[in-house]
């Protein structure tokens, strides 16, 4: 039986262990946690998780170890438990700008690793977790595919793309709150009360992206379907444009990305 632990299990751990239990294969996994303060697990302690504050006590425990700390913690967890690290586990970090490489640096050579860069939309299973690996077997990737896909969809990408998929990813979220916020602001100036504006906005970029992924589409096919020659859709669309929205989403992206480069 495979066994999972979230070392530091704080807000994107809790919710890894949340999607999992949710998983019609729960029963067949062992689920522990760490964390200094235990209170904050109660909630998964009444699921079955097993709890301690004791890192090391957990990783002799679980085969699946996921590291959730802030990333300047992540040595000082790897530190911690490496003396129990053996040819069966697999250490998976979700700690952003932490490379493959740092964490092999506190780890027995050979081990199993893996970089993983979910988003905030894990909490409610909506999460695109973006998953890199060294050292691992085709059945250990497909097992870490497994766990993640227990808060989301899951995409196995090359880690040099890591800084790329923790933007589009992981800040897109900001992103795209952005620009609802700015739908349900011109929604308002149009007449409508904000929780109105707000309900019609949500559900409409929902239904913008379930159209993109149920019929894996591109959007400017399912913009078309929507633009009439003189139309109100394309005079807006067109007006958006004249005032650069695109390219000052584009510019954005880029700033950012520039920014966690030269982090790294």
């Amino acid at each position: 039986m495979n066994s999972i632990a979230v070392l530091g299990c704080g807000n994107i751990g809790t919710s890894i262990l949340e999607g999992l239990l949710k998983s019609k294969e729960s029963d067949q996994l062992q689920f522990f946690a760490s964390r200094k303060n235990l209170d904050q697990l109660d909630p998964l302690r009444e699921k079955g998780v097993h709890i301690s504050t004791n890192n090391k006590e957990i990783a002799e425990k679980a085969n699946y170890l996921i590291i959730a700390v802030k990333p300047y913690k992540v040595a000082e967890i790897l530190n911690e438990i490496r003396d129990v690290i053996n040819e069966n586990h697999v250490v998976i970090s979700v700690a952003s700008e932490v490379s493959l490489a740092e964490i092999e640096e506190h780890l027995p050579k050979g081990t199993s690793i893996f970089r993983a860069m979910p988003n905030t939309a894990s909490a409610i299973q909506e999460s695109i977790s973006c998953i890199s690996a060294k050292h691992a077997s085709k059945d250990q990737v497909q097992m870490v595919e497994y766990l993640f896909s227990g808060i989301g969809r899951t995409i196995v990408i090359d880690e040099e793309l890591m800084g790329a998929a923790t933007i589009l990813g992981a800040c897109g979220i900001a992103y795209a709150m952005r620009f609802i916020r700015a739908m349900i602001q011109g929604g308002i100036q149009l007449g409508f009360d904000a929780k109105t504006a707000s309900k019609i906005t949500t559900q409409t970029v929902k239904g913008a992206a379930d159209l993109i992924i149920q019929n894996n589409s591109h959007p400017e096919m399912e913009i078309d379907k929507v633009t009439t020659p003189k139309g109100c859709t394309i005079t807006g669309l067109n007006e958006m444009e004249h005032q650069g929205f695109s390219s000052a989403l584009i510019q954005g992206i880029v700033k950012s990305f520039d920014k966690i480069d030269k982090t790294n």
